[in-house]
């Protein structure tokens, strides 16, 4: 006989829009977390509670001690879970807790934690075919005491995971976005390398105001001199241009996992890629210009508007996303998805 409670979990599967959902908290089972204490990782913990309790002098509160990482999980077309890249994740949230002082969490934990909680909301990873997937979020923080300027001795590692439809409610449909120069994102021997909470707390106020006057997005220059791409909301940047991957060298932008890996699929098509540096003025001589990250994997870029001088720069004259996004967008989901042969070996299947 059905209990109550498996009687609401039914019914709470059987309401969820796979198709439609939003980007966005999505309240899943269970999360799973671990504390440092006294000099070593304790065990893991798996609880159903969305709530901390953390001291009110925690550094994470105080001294902005938090990293964040953001990975996906996908239910193939062969019926198997393929986690995407998680030992790059893995590295870059250690990469930031060295850049904030926090305790690195071993890679073995990251594992066991990413395993353990996407086992336990296994029903919740969206069925394949539906354009959506399992977003995992870990999460580390400062969780001792502070009240002087100094690291904590204490550190709480979470990870939970949601469902999720597409970052730009537009999909893989081109979008548009400003140059903003009276807002700096990160300064260039600041933290805009690793993935902390402040750089997006910076940058609120530049999208918000980009979303009020009809954005999706904005382009920040490099703070230095304002002459140079840096990066795209959210997101790296990446433009095509005579047969070539160009995407921006800055030592304030965050390494992308996703742009990684499309640098890795554009040579294997035989495409050249440059890392470098971008003037403003060559987004005017690109064939097509696009953002790339974990959340939308590729958002093509129709119109870029600079807001201080009024320069457009118009792309995907048709209505729809260039030919070489596509192709790199295509292959990179059909990776992820198991459509495509992983021959870079990226994918983790989750037995």
């Amino acid at each position: 006989m059905e209990t109550t409670e498996l009687k609401e979990k039914i019914k709470t599967m059987e309401n969820i829009d796979w198709k439609n959902l939003p980007f966005g908290y999505f309240k899943t089972d269970y999360n799973v977390r671990c504390y440092y204490k006294n000099g070593a990782w304790g065990k893991l913990e798996v609880t159903d509670s969305e709530y901390v309790n953390i001291h009110i002098a925690a550094t994470a509160l105080h001294y902005g001690q938090e990293a964040f990482e953001g990975l996906k999980a996908f239910k193939g077309k062969d019926g198997k879970v393929r986690v995407f890249r998680w030992e790059e994740n893995s590295k870059r949230m250690n990469n930031s807790a060295q850049g904030t002082l926090m305790q690195p969490v071993p890679a073995e934990l990251f594992k066991e934690a990413m395993i353990t909680v996407i086992k336990k909301n296994e029903r919740f990873i969206p069925p394949y075919g539906t354009g959506a997937s399992l977003y995992v979020r870990p999460l580390l923080i400062g969780s001792g005491a502070e009240v002087g300027v100094k690291p904590a001795k204490e550190y709480l590692f979470m990870v939970f995971v949601g469902p999720v439809g597409p970052y730009f409610k537009e999909g893989f449909k081109p979008v548009s976005i400003q140059i903003v120069r009276d807002y700096d994102r990160a300064a260039p021997l600041g933290t805009g390398h690793i993935k902390v909470g402040g750089n997006y707390a910076s940058s609120l106020q530049a999208s918000e105001r980009s979303h009020a006057e009809g954005f999706s997005s904005v382009l920040f220059l490099d703070a230095k001199e304002k002459k140079y791409i840096d990066e795209c909301g959210p997101a790296n940047f990446f433009a095509i241009k005579d047969n070539k991957y160009i995407t921006p060298k800055s030592v304030s932008i965050l390494p992308s996992i996703t742009n990684m890996s499309l640098k890795d699929i554009a040579k294997d098509m035989g495409m050249e890629v440059e890392c470098r540096r971008i003037p403003v003025e060559e987004l005017a001589t690109f064939e097509e210009v696009g953002a790339c990250g974990t959340a939308a994997v590729i958002t093509p870029i129709k119109k870029i508007l600079d807001r201080e001088n009024g320069l457009e720069y118009l792309y995907c004259k048709d209505g729809e996303a260039g030919p070489v996004s596509t192709k790199l967008y295509n292959k990179l989901k059909g990776i992820q998805l198991g459509e495509e042969e992983d021959k870079f070996g990226w994918n983790f299947i989750i037995d």
